[in-house]
């Protein structure tokens, strides 16, 4: 049966609010303003960039420097802190929290370097890195886990995709997307994989532009005209998921206007959006974060946050990750001086701390992707791709279904 047409243009209006609610609220709009957050979330690869320019303003050497980007990566490692909270605070909390810490951090690093206040002592330096860095993983815990929880059957693309976004806006955009981010019911579509598909699609594209776009400057002096019609095509390609979103959503809508056609023909359509903006029920939601610390539930259930920390299975996992990704921070956090060393113009060495950052992203997504075809197919265990990113792995095992 055709969906019944409404009969004036205030009908039309209120229909288009109605679908324009259940975009805002519905499930694809959160999944994309979790890539947004990702997006201003931040990197630490960036630190080799402004490495040298803290060496130099306060004539440390490079004992010092390696000493203040320990603390940087501590922050962004140790994600404790945000882990807690979320277990008892909505996800706008937590990424609120995250939001002040972001800007706060990158405030007092850049009052420090234009020389807006007094030379600080190197704690507060460190203190302030620390700071900023331990804001991505507020960043982290509410986009991956409410992410992860409401579409459980392919989380391996999903935390692909997101960990590929991170750090390429301005931080306020978590302030504007806080209300879009929660937990709600799971409801399995047999479109999911073709949408989350289409998304990455865009995102290879938008990392192939900026290869493309990275390795260019270099050869090429691009003129103001250049400069702003490259950005205005990385913008395009940034927020081109929210078409995705905005036709899966049009056909949902459209489909359960046919449903309340054909069992109330003779009513108007009523709001189409109920049944996918439910609030998690009673059963679905977490146990208390204090209850049963030691009695951690059957492997491929949820664990509260302090069961995770005494779980052994955790414990392996950050002996794992810190033996196996404290090298190549080190590395990355060297690449200025280890560029410089070999001669390298300044102009090569942003080079490719860019071109990392896009490899980066491309592992990522591979990872992410492979790693649920071995898993649906072969049956094999998600830890066996090795995944670039070890809270995907820790997010990943502890909503493992069994």
């Amino acid at each position: 049966m055709d969906v019944i047409r409404p009969a004036n243009r205030g009908d039309v209006s209120a229909l288009g609010r109605e679908f324009l609610l259940q975009v805002v609220i519905g499930q694809w709009f959160m999944v994309f303003a979790s890539f947004l957050i990702m997006m201003t979330a931040g990197v630490t690869y960036m630190f080799s960039l402004y490495s040298k320019d803290i060496k130099s303003i306060f004539g440390y050497d490079q004992t010092i420097l390696n000493l203040i980007s320990f603390c940087k990566d501590l922050g962004a490692n140790v994600g404790v802190l945000s882990g807690v909270i979320n277990e008892f605070m909505p996800p706008w909390v937590v990424l609120s929290i995250g939001a002040v810490l972001n800007l706060f951090g990158y405030l007092m690093i850049w009052l420090i370097l234009t020389k807006r206040i007094g030379t600080p002592q190197l704690w507060q330096i460190c203190f302030y890195l620390c700071i900023r860095m331990n804001s991505q993983t507020f960043s982290n815990t509410t986009s991956l886990i409410p992410c992860v929880k409401n579409f459980p059957q392919n989380r391996g693309i999903v935390l692909g995709i997101l960990k590929g976004y991170a750090g390429w806006l301005p931080t306020v955009i978590s302030l504007v997307v806080l209300p879009s981010i929660r937990y709600t019911k799971v409801i399995r579509q047999t479109n999911e994989v073709k949408v989350f598909n289409n998304v990455m699609y865009i995102s290879l594209g938008l990392a192939g532009f900026l290869m493309i776009l990275i390795i260019v400057q270099q050869k090429v002096a691009f003129t103001h005209n250049e400069y702003v019609g490259s950005a205005v095509a990385m913008i395009i390609l940034l927020f081109l998921p929210l078409v995705v979103v905005f036709a899966i959503e049009f056909k949902l809508w459209k489909s359960k206007e046919l449903e309340i056609n054909e069992a109330t023909p003779s009513v108007s359509a009523q709001s189409p959006i109920s049944k996918t903006t439910n609030s998690l029920t009673e059963e679905d939601q977490p146990a208390s974060w204090w209850k049963n610390v030691f009695s951690p539930p059957k492997r491929g259930d949820d664990y509260t946050i302090l069961q995770s920390i005494c779980s052994l299975n955790m414990i392996t996992f950050l002996i794992v990750a810190m033996c196996r990704f404290g090298g190549s921070l080190t590395a990355i956090d060297n690449l200025s001086q280890i560029g410089s060393s070999y001669g390298y113009p300044m102009v090569s060495i942003r080079t490719c701390v860019s071109l990392l950052s896009t490899w980066n992203y491309l592992g990522r997504v591979a990872a992410g992707c492979v790693s649920d075809i071995v898993l649906q197919k072969y049956k094999f265990p998600c830890p066996l791709p090795a995944h670039s990113d070890p809270h995907s792995i820790m997010c990943r095992s502890s909503y493992h279904s069994s």
